[in-house]
């Protein structure tokens, strides 16, 4: 995927079907904002996945080609499919990485320090709703596990800093939005998740299909401002809400993220100790490297950082360490 990246940088054309619809979307298309490289590495992938572009399955992986070979098959893909590749990148990516679930984990567990609540969770831009089972996963860190023996997934990333101790964590209630979302009990959405992962990371394939046998999630279709609203006003008393957002805020307007402040902020004011709120984030900013992890919670609207992860969940540097402090 490197060297395919590389090649798309120098040599897309920009004259191209495909070239004048991504060169003129507008804003950040970094990662910081609408990913557009990761989209278009999407829609490559997903061509390979559904058999309709021989020309890219060959060059794929398992085998592996020299540059040449690899952008003549590219460049026939993209003159042979444009009006595909175009749509998809339309869309917002759908990744449901898996791996990121070591945040949810060891959040839930350093809350649950302070809580001994059941968990209502609640996830924003939850595409397929695999890791709102982030409770039925395991996270082998720093030589401690946390969560079940013998999950269907083991999530091991490189650990930095105090793994938080085992406490007693039990979801109760577990729900998301996306404005698509994704239905694992469908092949095409399947082949949708399996796209944005990259054919050259099989772990990552092993974990998805892992994640798979789990149950399915409900996840609602909105606007995923509007629909918190709604879920802030449902907590019961005696539960701890854990409301999070993994690499999806970005992708929110601007407008709806204020929104989504005050109405956290609002919220957190008919909090009580029997009724918290903690709002948890894992969203690209401005410094390097990966992302930056950050707690919110109620009551007291103390604001925690917690650490910097990988975008893939392959490294966390967990500086909170065992519990909560403040």
């Amino acid at each position: 995927m490197g060297q395919l990246m590389a090649l798309l940088g120098e040599k897309l054309p920009a004259d191209g079907k495909v070239g004048q619809a991504l060169f003129t979307i507008p804003g950040d298309v970094s990662p910081r904002g609408q990913s557009v490289p990761l989209r278009l590495a999407g829609a490559l992938h997903r061509l390979v996945l559904c058999g309709v572009a021989p020309e890219l399955a060959g060059v794929y992986p398992p085998a592996c080609v020299d540059d040449a070979t690899l952008w003549n098959a590219v460049a026939r893909a993209l003159d042979a499919h444009a009006d595909q590749i175009i749509e998809w990148c339309g869309n917002a990516p759908q990744t449901n990485e898996i791996a990121r679930a070591s945040v949810m984990i060891a959040a839930a567990h350093w809350l649950g320090q302070k809580y001994d609540l059941p968990f209502m969770v609640s996830e924003l831009g939850a595409s397929a709703g695999l890791n709102l089972n982030w409770d039925m996963f395991s996270l082998s860190a720093n030589n401690q596990r946390l969560g079940p023996k013998g999950a269907s997934v083991t999530l091991a990333p490189e650990w930095a800093g105090q793994c938080p101790h085992p406490a007693g964590v039990y979801v109760t209630n577990r729900r998301g939005v996306d404005l698509m979302p994704v239905s694992t009990e469908n092949q095409a959405d399947r082949d949708r998740l399996t796209s944005y992962i990259w054919p050259d990371q099989p772990e990552r394939l092993a974990r998805l299909a892992g994640a798979l046998e789990l149950p399915a999630v409900s996840v609602d279709q909105g606007d995923a401002i509007d629909w918190l609203e709604t879920r802030l006003a449902a907590q019961p008393n005696g539960t701890l809400h854990l409301v999070y957002n993994t690499i999806a805020w970005q992708y929110f307007p601007a407008v709806q993220q204020e929104r989504g402040r005050e109405l956290f902020q609002r919220a957190g004011q008919n909090t009580t100790e029997s009724k918290p709120l903690a709002w948890l984030s894992m969203e690209a900013d401005t410094q390097p490297p990966g992302a930056a992890i950050t707690m919110h919670l109620w009551p007291g609207g103390h604001e925690f950082h917690l650490g910097r992860v990988d975008f893939h969940g392959r490294w966390v540097n967990w500086m909170a360490g065992t519990s909560i402090t403040g």
